[in-house]
This record gives structure tokens, C-alpha cells and sequence, in this order.
């Protein structure tokens, strides 16, 4: 909910390598996490407030899941808001799955007043094309 972002790391479990997510973070200017909604036993992924060390706090712009994609303004505050649900996932379902609060745009398909994701071709995370 607060832009925070924790790696794929489970404290206590057995890792290969150093990673290097701390310096990518720290580094760019646009943050972008691609990641499953819920975990394996349904848990909320996208939460209130991160438990696990954080990676970078308050560097998160825009969250792409397997149901929907956020996005929020800036860093300064702003709150992620639902750009785009998956074909046949409703608000509904994202909010029942989802433990963090977020607002919606008011037109379902932002794209068409001003593209949330200047860099995509079609602008759409989940085109298939």
C-alpha cells in the first residue's frame, strides 16, 4: 500500500547468490513489480503494510499481478489506484483478494484519456498481441 518492496527472500530459508535488488531500487527512477497476487495458500500479497525486510521502502510506481494492474502517481503520498483488471477477473474479486486499500480510476479504460503506461505499445499489460 505504501509503495515498499520486499524481495523474494524468506527470512530464514537458504539462498544462492547476493542478488542485487537494493542497488535496482535505489538506482531507478520507475519502479515497475510483476508478481502473483496471492500466495500459494491464498494469502494477500499486496498488503497493508510489508512484514518481510524491505528492499526499498516507498519505491514501488506500478504493480502488474495475474489479476490486475495498479498504478500510483508519484512517491510523494499518492495511493495506488486499480488501472485494469484481467479479462474476466471483476473489482470485486481484486478487492476480496487484495489486503491493501487502493482507489479506482473512474473510467475503466484509462487508456483512453491518457495512457497510465506511456512506454507500452498497445498500453495494455495484459495484451496478448
Amino acid at each position: 500500500e505504501n509503495g515498499d518492496l520486499a524481495n523474494w527472500m524468506i527470512p530464514g530459508k537458504m539462498i544462492k547468490g547476493m542478488g542485487g535488488a537494493m542497488d535496482l531500487v535505489a538506482g531507478c527512477r520507475r519502479i515497475v513489480v510483476l508478481m502473483d497476487h496471492n500466495d500459494k495458500a491464498g494469502g494477500h500479497k499486496f498488503r497493508h503494510a510489508c512484514t518481510l525486510p524491505l528492499t526499498g521502502s516507498n519505491v514501488v510506481d506500478v504493480l502488474i499481478t495475474d489479476l490486475a494492474v495498479f498504478a500510483r502517481d508519484d512517491r510523494s503520498g499518492s495511493p495506488f489506484r486499480l488501472v485494469e483488471c484481467a479479462d474476466g477477473v471483476t473489482v470485486d474479486d481484486v478487492r476480496e483478494r487484495t489486503g491493501a486499500k487502493f482507489g479506482e480510476f473512474s473510467d475503466r479504460h484509462p487508456r483512453e484519456n491518457g495512457d497510465p503506461f506511456p512506454s507500452a505499445r498497445d498500453g495494455s499489460p495484459f495484451s496478448r498481441g
